[in-house]
This record gives C-alpha cells, structure tokens and sequence, in this order.
C-alpha cells in the first residue's frame, strides 16, 4: 500500500479545501500568445541540446533527438546474420510489419480485398500501443458537429502543420471507422436507445470522443485481433524485420526477419510491405518515463529510413500531461485524459489551478512542468515531482459512481496501491507517449519516395501535425490502417513483377556511414529497450 509523505498529505488537504471555490470558478483559458510562451520555454522538444544534426539519408542536415539518430544512422544487424535472398521462406502479396491496431486493420482489409497477406510481429499480435489506449476514438458523427469542425480542431491543435491530404482523409473517413468497429463487434458505450455516449477531449469544440470504458485500446484491439485470426490471416510471432529487402529496381519487395526466441534468419518475399511498427516511447527520450509498450523502440523510421524514405517531423514528441507521478511502481503510466474530461482538475502544491483541465496536450504538458521546474510548486515525489489531478471532482460534478461506470480500469489501476481516486487526488507528471512524427507518405499510404512501401499507424508522420489530439490516434490506426490494406492489396491486383531480391541499399548505406566519419556501432533497429542495470 502507498503511504503519502507529511509533505504530500499537508498538501492534499489544501487540494479538498479549494474544491468549492474551483467549482464555481473555472480556470480560464490560455491565449495564443501565452501557449507560445509556455511551449517554447518549458516543452521538451524545445530544448536544443536534446537535438543533434543528422550527418546521413534521406533527412540529413535536419535535427532529431540524439536517441533517434543513434538509430537512424546505426549499424545494420545485417553482418552478423546468415540469409539467402534466393530462397524465400516466405512468399506473399502483402507483408504487414507489427501486430498492433494498424497493423491488424491493414491485414483484414487487404485480406477481403482477396489478397494472400501475413502478419509478422516482434512480440505476439496485440502487443501494441493500441492495446494500452484508454481514453477513446474520435469522430464527427452527431447532429452538431462534422468533420469540417473536427479538421480544425486537429489542424489547429497539432499547430497548422497537419499534411492536409492526410487530415482530410482522417476526419472524412472517421464516422465510417466507427462503424466499421461497431459491425465488427467493439463494445462502445451506449446509451440505452443504442445512441453512442461521446465526451470532450483536449483542444476538442464538440463531444465526438467515443469510448469502451477506460479502455478503449483494449477492447479495439480484441475485436480486430479476433477478426485477423478468424480469417485465418497468418500471424507470425516473436520475429522481428530487421531490414526492408528491396528489388533490382528499387521497389519495396519482402523483409528480412529475424525469430526473437531462436535467432533463425527468414526471408519474406513480398510484393507489397506495410510498415506498422508503432512508436517510440520506449527509447526514454529525455530521459522521460513512457506510457508506452515494452517494444515501442521507432524500428519502423529505421527500417524506412535505412531503405531511403524520407520522414516529416521527426524532431517532434507529444509528452502526455498526465503520468502517474506515484506510487514509484507505476511511475510514467498513463492516466487517460477522459479523466480530466469527466471533471478532474489539475492544482498544485496549495490546491491552485494554473491551466484550463482541457488544454491541448502540449500546452498542458507544459504548464505543468513550468509549475514544477520554474515555479517551484510542485510536490515532491519517490521519483521527482508533480501535481494533483483532483479526481473527487469527477464525482462533485457527475455524482457517486461515476469514476466506477466510466473510468474503472483507472479506478483499479490505484486502488492496486490503496488509493482510492473517488476519495483522493493523484499525482501525476507528463509521460513520453506518442510519436508525432514519422515516415513521409502520401494519401494512399505509399511512402513518397520507395514505391510499394506503405505505412500505418504511429509509424506515419504527418497526420497530426506537431501535437496530437486525443482520441485521434485509435482513429488514425483504423483509418490508416485500412487504408494501406486497401491500396496495398488493390496495387497487387493491378500487377505486379517482384525482381531479384537484394540488400544492397544496406550496403551502400553502410558505406555512407564511413564516408560521414560514422564510428558507433550501436546496432539499429533497436527491437527491445535495454534495462540492465550498468552498475552491477
């Protein structure tokens, strides 16, 4: 069980003795002008030293986070394995790379589209972000709102840099992802005329978040999961793509595979690839805890970038504004944003709010830390500090039982640790937890410079500008995801002729590293984070 500190319990009580006044009094909103101030002052991905120029590819000259181009500019794995390109173990019309909601969503469209598809995973299908997604899906569905409304909320909240090709086809094909999900089974809540119960989210002008409980992700993925292996879509298991196989001429043909548990080498020949390896929360950037999966280490951008796809927006990370802060055991953690949707507000150390509880991710992210780091009211914790998120407010507001029937999944979460969150505010500190950026495509998904090559999910940059809104990113892995499946397989159909395999794009890129005075050889894809303890 968690035990508060003095320090913290003097501080939850002046939290319980501003309740009445913050009921009556909400915190205003921030100005242009103020979020810009904050962002470029406190927001992680201003801090340039955290950045380093890119030496080589298709990106070079442009500035990523030192993590990131470790990676990008790493040595291949590829000299130490045993392959033979001429003899494919596998052969198929359509490769999916990740097993998660993207991934899944590409096989069972390209697989009714009537091509011969196969899954290949580092983990096991479902080990994903998508899995962990709580908060919900957005979609322009109801009398009062449309997709016009929702493209200007994204637009603006991701600061007008959105692609606008890939924006439009979020928003427009958003309602119909939903009722894709529902005929496939995905348990939304309802109300009991079977109306779908939306809720506000950050940077949001309309309700249009439709949710599963608090665990969105979860039952998405069950249901899309259920859907790839009542196919019978092959999925394989604990095996890595540790490098894109091209042809004779250039074009994305197959990857090279390598079995987690075994270390056998394979080879996947493949008329069409999709890229569907998630994000990056993983490499701890920064230094930060992450919400995310064991295996979200960015082997996509690697594999794309060392093919030669150019990426958009690299340099950019959404911190999520809440991350359990304590206890230390769920350290980084996510606490959904339906949270603060429901009602729950963030105050600091003397129970005072100091940003609007619905901000936009980044401005919220980084009002807190400025309320840690630069105001010094903060409060103390095992791992740092941070701030409450005052979740009895959720039950003043909506009345008893309300965390239990909407946010149940938090509510165990802290309970595990005997703490209560219908009865006590929780600390919580922002967490590394989406990939804003990602590898450049176009509106069919194909990447724009490697023909065949397509990408899905939190692998894509662009979608969402340089700061995401929630509930787009469930969205994007249906909308996205099909959409590869669908051109991916319709490409197939059309015809086409796989020439001879080759990795000589590897070598060449090897040979760039040397030119450039590159000596790491620190081995990339990364495929698992490291977590040996250094000093023993």
């Amino acid at each position: 069980m968690y035990q508060y500190t003095q320090e913290q319990l003097d501080s939850m009580k002046k939290v319980e003795a501003s309740r009445k006044e913050r009921l009556e009094n909400l915190h205003a909103r921030m100005t242009a002008d103020e979020k810009t101030a904050v962002l470029k002052e406190f927001h992680p991905d201003y801090i340039e030293g955290a950045y380093e120029t890119l030496k080589i590819g298709p990106n070079k000259g442009e500035k990523v986070l030192h993590e990131l181009a470790d990676l990008l500019q790493g040595k291949s794995r590829i000299d130490s394995l045993k392959y033979d390109l001429t003899k494919p173990d596998y052969d198929v019309d359509v490769l999916v790379i990740g097993g998660g909601g993207a991934g899944s969503s590409a096989a069972v469209t390209a697989h009714a589209n009537g091509a011969n598809v196969m899954i290949v995973t580092k983990l096991r299908i479902g080990d994903a972000n998508s899995m962990m997604a709580e908060g919900g899906i957005q979609a322009a569905d109801k009398p009062n709102d449309s997709p016009a409304r929702h493209y200007l909320d994204a637009f603006g909240g991701g600061h007008f840099a959105a692609k606008p090709c890939l924006l439009e086809k979020l928003v427009k094909e958003a309602p119909d992802a939903i009722r894709w999900l529902n005929e496939l089974g995905v348990m939304f809540d309802k109300a009991e005329d079977g109306t779908m119960i939306t809720t506000h989210g950050g940077g949001t002008s309309r309700k249009r978040m439709h949710a599963c409980k608090d665990y969105s992700g979860a039952e998405i993925m069950r249901t899309l999961r259920d859907e790839v292996l009542n196919r019978g879509i092959p999925v394989v298991d604990f095996t890595a793509a540790v490098e894109i196989i091209k042809d004779e001429n250039g074009k994305a043909a197959g990857a090279l595979l390598v079995n987690m548990e075994t270390g056998e080498v394979l080879v996947a020949k493949a008329k069409t690839v999709i890229i569907a390896t998630g994000g990056a929360g993983r490499l701890h950037y920064q230094g930060f805890p992450t919400s995310n999966h064991y295996g979200a280490t960015a082997d996509g951008l690697v594999l794309a970038y060392r093919a030669g796809a150019k990426l958009l927006y690299a340099d950019t990370l959404q911190y999520h504004p809440t991350g359990a802060a304590e206890p230390t055991q769920i350290y980084g953690a996510l606490v959904t944003e339906k949270v603060r949707s429901l009602g729950a507000q963030l105050v600091n150390k003397d129970g005072k709010p100091f940003v609007y509880s619905l901000e936009t991710r980044d401005v919220t992210a980084s009002t807190i830390i400025r309320e840690c780091k630069g105001r010094g009211n903060g409060v103390k914790t095992t791992d740092g500090e941070g701030v409450w998120l005052d979740t009895p407010m959720i039950e003043i507001i909506g009345g008893e039982g309300t965390i239990e029937k909407r946010i149940p999944a938090m509510m165990r979460m802290f309970g595990k640790y005997g703490i209560d969150i219908r009865k006590e505010p929780i600390l919580i500190y922002p967490t590394l937890h989406y990939q804003n950026g990602g590898i450049d495509i176009n509106a069919d998904g194909e990447t724009t410079n490697v023909e065949n090559l397509f990408v899905a999910g939190e692998a894509v940059g662009g979608i969402h500008g340089r700061n995401r809104l929630m509930g787009n990113s469930l969205l994007d892995i249906i909308v996205f995801g099909r959409n590869a499946g669908k051109y991916a397989s319709a490409k197939v159909k059309e015809g086409i002729t796989v020439g001879k395999l080759t990795l000589d794009h590897v070598k060449a890129f090897e040979q760039e590293r040397k030119d450039a005075g590159i000596t790491s050889d620190i081995l990339s894809p990364k495929l698992l984070p490291d977590y040996t303890r250094k000093d023993m």
